[in-house]
């Protein structure tokens, strides 16, 4: 294996946010509230519970009834986390490459593994995944390098021989602080409005067609 290619999940390599989406209004219909629009909470599905209670309900981890929402929502994600959730278009042929071209790949997520690993294998990822890190994998999630660090060392690479490919500033805080090259994952949930420049990323992906031309212009360095 050449390098080594780590995902974020939601809003890089998996378009999440419908079902997410879906979770948070039914949060708002226990309390019986008119579910938002989804342009509304797409923005928020790569914080998970906590942001989209804070877009869907206006709560923070400090209300009183916080930690029962966010009970209730992760329950009601789990149940139907599979109904809307796709690859984004163009991932598959990404990997495909990666794979034929020698290189492994991994996901790196803030999900909790026990919703993230059926995630990977229901979208047939499993297989070819060199591994899977969770938000509870280790005792910090991004943007701690600790979760970043322990993929690395599972697949077998040195942090300077992976790169790492993520939607949100938390994503590229983590890469850079474990010592890998970094990718702006720009067509996930970050926004348009945000100056991902800013971020100081190795390249800046549109679409999942410009990850592989970015990873080998890396790996040409």
């Amino acid at each position: 294996m050449q390098k080594l290619v780590l995902f974020d999940f939601d809003g890089t390599l998996a378009d999440t946010a419908p079902d997410l989406a879906a979770a948070a209004n039914k949060q708002r219909a226990r309390k019986g509230l008119q579910p938002l629009p989804y342009e509304a909470l797409r923005p928020y599905a790569s914080h998970g519970a906590r942001g989209l209670l804070k877009a869907g309900l206006n709560m923070d981890p400090d209300h009183p009834e916080y930690e029962t929402c966010r009970e209730q929502f992760l329950t009601d994600y789990e149940q139907d986390m599979t109904t809307l959730t796709t690859l984004f278009p163009g991932v598959r042929p990404l990997l495909a490459t990666l794979k034929e071209s020698g290189y492994a790949w991994g996901i790196v997520t803030n999900k909790m593994e026990y919703l993230a690993v059926p995630l990977v294998v229901h979208l047939g990822l499993y297989t070819d995944c060199a591994v899977t890190v969770g938000g509870d994998t280790t005792n910090h999630a991004k943007p701690h390098p600790a979760p970043l660090l322990h993929a690395a060392q599972v697949a077998g690479f040195a942090p300077g021989d992976c790169i790492y490919v993520g939607d949100d500033e938390r994503d590229i805080i983590a890469g850079k602080a474990a010592g890998m090259a970094t990718i702006v994952a720009a067509y996930g949930y970050c926004g348009r409005e945000t100056a991902l420049s800013a971020w100081q990323a190795d390249a800046i992906a549109e679409s999942p067609g410009d990850i592989w031309p970015a990873i080998q212009e890396w790996a040409g360095r």
